[in-house]
C-alpha cells in the first residue's frame, strides 16, 4: 500500500484552502477557533462538517503513508535479516579474501585485559597475545618481514653477487629459539631451507621444534659476542660458506666438473662441508639484530594494532628487550600519535640496557667486577637482556624509564598468572608483567598499561617451567600473591 506523492499535495493543498484567518483546524483534536461576531449558527454546522470531512480526509492520507513506510521498512528488515542468515551478498565480493597461507595467519592477535593484575594495581592491564602466532611467538612479524623485504631473486648469480635470497636457498639465523622457530615456520612458505645455530643451554625443546620444521640445527657453547664463536657471528658465517659453496658449484658446472679453474678442485673429489650439501643454493643471513625489518614489522604492524585495539586510550607501553625490534618500533609508533605515552624498558639480571636507559652507559656490576658469564649475563630468561646497542634497539626515539626486573620475580609472576588467569606464559611474557605492574604502581591507579605476551610456556617446559630446574637454581615458587613485587 502506497500513497504518490501527487495525491499527497493534493491535500495539503485542500488543508490549505481551508485554512483562513477566522477559521484554523488544530491538527488531531477535532477544534476551531471561535469565528468573529455576528455568525450564524447554521454556517457554524455546514463548517463544522466541511471540517470534519477534511479531517479525515488528512487522517486518512497520513495513516496510509504511514502504513506505506512501516511496508518499506519491513521489506528492507526481512531482506537484511535473509542476507546474515545465509551470509551470501549479491553482487559485493567477501569482506575479507582468502590471505597467503601461513603468512595471512600471522598478526592481528588479541589484546586481552589481565584481570588479576588490574584489579590488584588498580590499572587496566592489557597484553597482546603474541603466543597465538602460527609459530607460536611474535618473532613470526620479524621473520615473514625478513624474508619479505627481500628483493627476492630467481638468478643465482645475482643473489650470489649481491646476498639476497635466491628461491630454494637457506635461511640462516643465529638465534636463542623463538625467532628460529618462526623463521623455520615461514620460510617453506617462500620455498626456502632453515638452518639456526643456538646456543646449547638454550630449552632442548627448541631445538625438538626446529627440527621437526624442518630446519638443521647447530647448538653450539655460549660465549660472548665478540667471541668468533658466539652464534650469531657463527651463524654470519655459515652464510658466507653457503653462498661459497654455491659459487663453486655453479662455477665447475660451466666446465663440466673438471679441474680447468685454478683454486677448484673436482666437483666428485670435493670435500663435502660440514652443514650445507653440495647442490646449496646460497644462504641469507637474517641477522635479527641488526636487519631494521625487525624494527619496521612491529612499527608497521604490532604498534597500529595496539593503537586501533585500545582506541589511542593508552597511558603506557611495557617491554623487555633482545634485539630492540619490539620496544622500538612499538614505542616509536604510539609516541609519534600521542607523545604523552610512557614507554618503558624492564631487564633483566646483567643486561646492561637497564643502566643505559637510566644513566646513559652500558655497565654492569658483573663486568665492572671482571666477572665474565654466560652470556655474558647470568639468567634463566631466554630471548631478552643483551650487553650492546643494537640498530633496532637505536629506533627507540625516548624511552621514559626503566625497570630492572629479577628472575624470581619472573617465575613467581609466570605461577600467579597460572593459577589466577590461566594464562601460560614464558619467561619474557612473565618478566613484561612484572614491568607491567611495576610501571602500574609508578603512574598510580586509573591508567591503562599495554604490554607484550611473546610466547607462552609450551617451549620452556625443561627450564622455566620445570619444578626441578628451579629447585636447582632456588627459585622454587612460594608467593600466593604480588608480595614478590613489594621489594
Amino acid at each position: 500500500f502506497t500513497c504518490k506523492e501527487t495525491d499527497l499535495s493534493r491535500i495539503l493543498s485542500d488543508l490549505d484552502l481551508f485554512r483562513s484567518d477566522r477559521h484554523k483546524l488544530i491538527v488531531g483534536t477535532g477544534c476551531r477557533n471561535q469565528p468573529a461576531s455576528g455568525r450564524k449558527p447554521a454556517l457554524w454546522e455546514e463548517e463544522d462538517a466541511a471540517a470534519m470531512a477534511i479531517t479525515f480526509k488528512g487522517a486518512a492520507a497520513t495513516a496510509a503513508i504511514a502504513m506505506g513506510l512501516m511496508f518499506h521498512l519491513l521489506l528492507i528488515y526481512r531482506a537484511g535479516k535473509r542476507k546474515l542468515t545465509t551470509g551470501k551478498r549479491r553482487n559485493s565480493p567477501p569482506a575479507r579474501a582468502p590471505g597467503r597461507g601461513i603468512i595471512a595467519a600471522i598478526g592481528n592477535t588479541p589484546l586481552i585485559k589481565i584481570e588479576s593484575l588490574s584489579k590488584e594495581t588498580g590499572c587496566e592491564i592489557l597484553a597482546k597475545a603474541e603466543f597465538l602466532n602460527p609459530g607460536g611467538s611474535i618473532k613470526d612479524r620479524i621473520a615473514v618481514k625478513i624474508i619479505q623485504e627481500l628483493p627476492y631473486r630467481c638468478d643465482l648469480k645475482q643473489a650470489l653477487n649481491s646476498g639476497d635470497l635466491v628461491e630454494g636457498g637457506v635461511v640462516i639465523e643465529g638465534s636463542a629459539g623463538s625467532t628460529a622457530i618462526s623463521l623455520a615456520t615461514v620460510a617453506p612458505a617462500f620455498g626456502c631451507k632453515c638452518h639456526v645455530v643456538i646456543p646449547d643451554d638454550a630449552a632442548i625443546e627448541k631445538s625438538q621444534i626446529l627440527e621437526a620444521l624442518g630446519a638443521t640445527v647447530e647448538r653450539v657453547r655460549p660465549v660472548s659476542i665478540t667471541h668468533k664463536d658466539h652464534f650469531v657471528n657463527v651463524a654470519r658465517r655459515r652464510a658466507s660458506e653457503a653462498n661459497e659453496i654455491a659459487r663453486r658449484h655453479q662455477e665447475m658446472e660451466k666446465i663440466g666438473g673438471k679441474n680447468e679453474y685454478p683454486g677448484f678442485c673436482n666437483l666428485q673429489e670435493e670435500k663435502p662441508h660440514p652443514v650445507f650439501p653440495r647442490g646449496c643454493k646460497g644462504g641469507f643471513f637474517a641477522d635479527q639484530f641488526e636487519n631494521l625489518a625487525n624494527f619496521q614489522a612491529h612499527y608497521e604492524s604490532t604498534g597500529p594494532e595496539i593503537w586501533e585495539q585500545t582506541g589511542g586510550n593508552l597511558h603506557a607501553f611495557v617491554s623487555a628487550a633482545g634485539t630492540g625490534g619490539t620496544l622500538a618500533g612499538v614505542s616509536r609508533f604510539l609516541q609519534e600519535r600521542n607523545h604523552d605515552i610512557k614507554c618503558f624498558l624492564v631487564d633483566p639480571p646483567g643486561s646492561g640496557l637497564y643502566n643505559k636507559v637510566t644513566r646513559g652507559v652500558m655497565y654492569t656490576r658483573e663486568e665492572a667486577e671482571g666477572r665474565r658469564l654466560k652470556n655474558p649475563f647470568d639468567t634463566i630468561t631466554e630471548g631478552i637482556g643483551i650487553n650492546r646497542l643494537t640498530k633496532n634497539f637505536m629506533m627507540a626515539t625516548k624511552l621514559d624509564g626503566a625497570f630492572r626486573g629479577k628472575d624470581r620475580e619472573a617465575v613467581e609472576m609466570s605461577r600467579y598468572l597460572l593459577r589466577n588467569d590461566g594464562l601460560f606464559l614464558g619467561s619474557s611474557s612473565a618478566m613484561n608483567c612484572v614491568g607491567a605492574v611495576r610501571a602500574a604502581r609508578l603512574l598510580g591507579p586509573g591508567h591503562t598499561i599495554v604490554t607484550i605476551l611473546c610466547d607462552s610456556g609450551m617451549r620452556h617446559l625443561s627450564k622455566f617451567c620445570s619444578p626441578q630446574y628451579l629447585a636447582e637454581h632456588g627459585l622454587t615458587p612460594r608467593a600466593t600473591g604480588l608480595e614478590f613485587l613489594d621489594s
